[in-house]
C-alpha cells in the first residue's frame, strides 16, 4: 500500500456501448469499491462485430441512467480490433499505476484484451485478479471454435493470475474444476443489489383478485421461459404475465409459444431490451416475479426483484440457490418442470402484497475483495476486517425500492 494515500485499483469490465447486465455490474462494483480505494475503470467498448451482436439493433443507444462516481477514472474505451485503444488502455494503466488490476470475466471476446493489459500489469509490477461470473457465456459455450479458443487461450490469463473473485460456491467448485488454480487464492462475493433507479412513486394497489406475473430478462435457451409460458396456460384467469426482454440466440421459441397460448389474452409481452427509466415500472405493477432458468450462475433481474421487495419463484440452480437462500420472498422451484412451477406460483402467490427486506449489499462485496488483497499481500496485515458503510437499502417499503 503506499505511503501517501489509499490502495489504487483498476476495474475492466463492459462499457455501456454493448449494454448488458455486466455493464450495471462493473459500475457498481468501481462506485462500491471507490468508497474505500481509489479507483479508476477500463470499460470495453466496441466488444465484437456489430453485426454478430445478439442486440445490434441497440448497440450505442443511451438506454442507462447510472453513472460513474465523480471520483473514479474511465478510460472508455477498448475496440476489439485493439489498435489504437488498447495501446492507450495500456498508457491509462500506466499512468493511473494501480496495485491491483481488477478483470471482469464474462466472455470470451474480451479474452485477448485481457492478455494484453495482464502483461502490461506484469511489467509494472500490478496484481492481477480475475471476477468470475462463469466460467463460459453459454452461448459461446454451444459454438465449438469459439469453446476451444475460450478454453486454450484463458490458460496464459490465468497464469498471470494472482486471485481470483466468485459469485458462489457454486461457481468456486465448477471453476477450480475446470482450470489449474492450485495455489491461487479465491474469495465468494455475492452479487450486489441493483437498487440504482429512481423508484416510480406508486400507491400501494387496492386487491381485485388479480396476481401480475413479471418474467424480465434477455430471453435465451437456459432462461427457460418456455417453461413458464406453457405453466402459465394452466393457471386460473385470475392471474397476467408480462415477459419484457430482448430475444438473444435467436431464441424464438418463447415467442412462438405466447403467441399460440391459451392465454395469450392475459400476456404482455415487451420484446426489446427496455431503458433503465421504464425498469422501475414494470416491477411496481408486478405482484410476482418468476425466473424460471434451466441453469444460471448469477442473475441481474433477480436481484433487481430482490431490491424491489417482490417476491420471487426461482429455480434452484447454480448459484442461484446461494443468491437467494436468505431472501425471505424466495419460493424455489425444480429447473425444467411446468407442472412443478404452476404449483410454485401458486403458493408464492400467498406472498403477494408483502415486501422483504434484499439481504444483499456491496459493503459484502468489497469486503470479500479487501479479503482477497491482503491473502495477496496487497494490504497491510489488519486492515481486511474494515467494511465501509452500505450502499444497499434494506428495509422494504410499499412502493418500490430503488434498485
Amino acid at each position: 500500500m503506499p505511503a501517501d494515500g489509499p490502495t489504487r485499483v483498476v476495474v475492466v469490465g463492459s462499457g455501456w456501448r454493448f449494454l448488458s447486465g455486466i455493464s450495471y455490474y462493473t459500475c457498481r462494483l468501481t462506485n462500491a469499491l471507490a468508497e474505500r480505494y481509489e479507483v479508476g475503470a477500463i470499460l470495453m467498448r466496441q466488444l465484437l462485430p456489430t453485426r454478430l451482436y445478439p442486440g445490434r439493433g441497440r448497440v450505442g443507444q443511451r438506454l442507462n441512467d447510472l453513472a460513474y462516481a465523480p471520483g473514479v477514472e474511465v478510460f472508455d474505451g477498448v475496440d476489439w480490433w485493439g489498435v489504437p485503444s488498447l495501446v492507450r488502455a495500456v498508457r491509462f494503466l500506466r499512468s493511473f499505476r494501480p496495485e491491483v488490476l481488477v478483470l471482469q470475466w464474462w466472455t470470451g471476446t474480451v479474452l485477448h484484451s485481457y492478455l494484453v493489459l495482464a502483461a502490461a500489469a506484469r511489467l509494472l509490477g500490478i496484481r492481477v485478479v480475475v471476477e468470475f461470473h462463469e466460467v463460459q457465456d453459454t452461448g459461446e459455450a454451444q459454438h465449438r471454435w469459439a469453446a476451444w479458443y475460450t478454453r486454450t487461450l484463458i490458460r496464459p490469463l490465468l497464469r498471470r493470475t494472482e486471485g481470483v473473485i466468485v459469485h458462489s460456491g457454486f461457481d468456486r467448485v465448477q471453476l477450480r474444476s475446470t482450470y489449474d488454480l492450485d495455489g491461487v487464492p479465491d474469495e465468494i462475493a455475492l452479487h450486489g443489489p441493483f437498487d440504482h433507479h429512481d423508484a416510480v412513486p406508486v400507491s400501494p394497489r387496492v386487491p381485485d383478485g388479480t396476481v401480475r406475473l413479471l418474467f424480465f430478462g434477455t430471453i435465451r435457451p437456459y432462461k427457460g421461459l418456455e417453461d413458464l409460458v406453457e405453466a402459465f396456460g394452466r393457471l386460473p384467469s385470475n392471474y397476467t404475465l408480462t415477459v419484457v426482454g430482448e430475444t438473444w440466440e435467436g431464441w424464438d421459441r418463447p415467442a412462438s409459444m405466447i403467441a399460440e397460448s391459451p392465454a395469450a389474452g392475459r400476456i404482455t409481452f415487451v420484446n426489446r431490451y427496455v431503458a433503465d427509466s421504464e425498469v422501475d415500472g414494470f416491477f411496481a405493477d408486478a405482484d410476482l416475479v418468476v425466473l424460471p432458468y434451466r441453469r444460471s450462475s448469477a442473475s441481474g433481474p433477480l436481484h433487481i426483484a430482490m431490491s424491489h421487495g417482490l417476491p420471487v419463484v426461482v429455480t434452484a440452480v447454480g448459484g442461484l440457490v446461494e443468491a437467494a437462500s436468505d431472501y425471505s420472498g424466495t419460493t424455489f422451484v425444480a429447473a425444467g418442470s411446468p407442472s412443478a412451477l404452476v404449483d410454485a406460483v401458486r403458493s408464492a402467490s400467498l406472498n403477494v402484497g408483502r415486501r422483504h427486506t434484499d439481504p444483499s449489499s456491496w459493503e459484502k462485496s468489497v469486503a470479500a475483495f479487501t479479503r482477497l488483497f491482503a491473502r495477496m499481500g496487497v494490504l497491510p496485515v489488519g486492515q481486511d476486517a474494515v467494511i465501509t458503510a452500505s450502499s444497499n437499502q434494506t428495509v422494504p417499503v410499499l412502493s418500490p425500492d430503488l434498485r
